[in-house]
């Protein structure tokens, strides 16, 4: 039964649920949006609820890992948040459940930590931070790890200080929407578009996005 692999494993928390009054349809909406992200970024086990306010999935690889969790927080509803551990390693499965695998491994564990890490950073001095990455294989001091954790704090600072509307136009331009379309779609003129990515700093994540998918769409 057991199957040990290579993986990045993803866990997602949402930021403040309790003060949501619809908890329920918060859920759905959730559901929804990482319903869309699957449909976008290849999983070896897709996003998807587990208990609580929680949700896993697994990638082959960590760029992969890393862009479906952007695409994540672009897609989640106006005023909803959540938070993303990502943990490289061994992932092992050693059961099946009633929902579906049971697993464990270093990619888990270290995607649980991940986690634990970027709530403590968001309620210290880092209010901005969503998202963290640790190396299952104890290699969480490297400069590997240490290189991407410095890119995700951009990379949220950025997303986090993005209006709904500047969200939407960097969505779109990773899904390679044209800006002639999505001024068409906003109701403003092209310029005007050209103006807001270059204003809220998508171009700069859309530069990361390039370097970091080396080519890949």
């Amino acid at each position: 039964m057991s199957e040990n692999v290579d993986a990045v494993a993803v866990i997602v928390d949402v930021a403040k649920s309790r003060e949501h009054a619809d908890r329920e349809a918060l859920q759905r909406d959730i559901a929804e949006a990482f319903a869309r992200v699957n449909a976008l970024a290849e999983a070896t086990q897709p996003l998807a609820p587990t208990i609580g306010d929680e949700f896993q999935a697994a990638y082959r690889d960590l760029p992969t890992a890393l862009r479906a969790t952007l695409l994540a927080r672009l897609q989640l509803p106006d005023g909803v948040e959540c938070r993303f551990g990502i943990g490289s390693g061994r992932l092992r499965t050693v059961g099946e459940g009633l929902a579906g695998p049971i697993q464990d491994g270093t990619a888990w564990w270290s995607a649980r930590e991940a986690i634990d890490e970027a709530r403590e950073r968001e309620y210290s001095r880092l209010p901005f931070v969503r998202t963290w990455y640790r190396d299952g294989e104890d290699r969480a001091g490297t400069a590997s790890a240490d290189a991407v954790n410095a890119y995700l704090l951009t990379r949220d600072h950025l997303v986090s200080a993005m209006k709904p509307r500047e969200r939407r136009l960097l969505l779109g331009q990773l899904l390679g929407t044209t800006q002639s379309e999505l001024a068409k779609a906003e109701g403003i003129s092209q310029s005007a578009v050209s103006q807001n990515i270059r204003r809220s700093g998508a171009l700069a994540l859309l530069a990361g996005e390039t370097l970091l998918l080396g080519g890949r769409s």
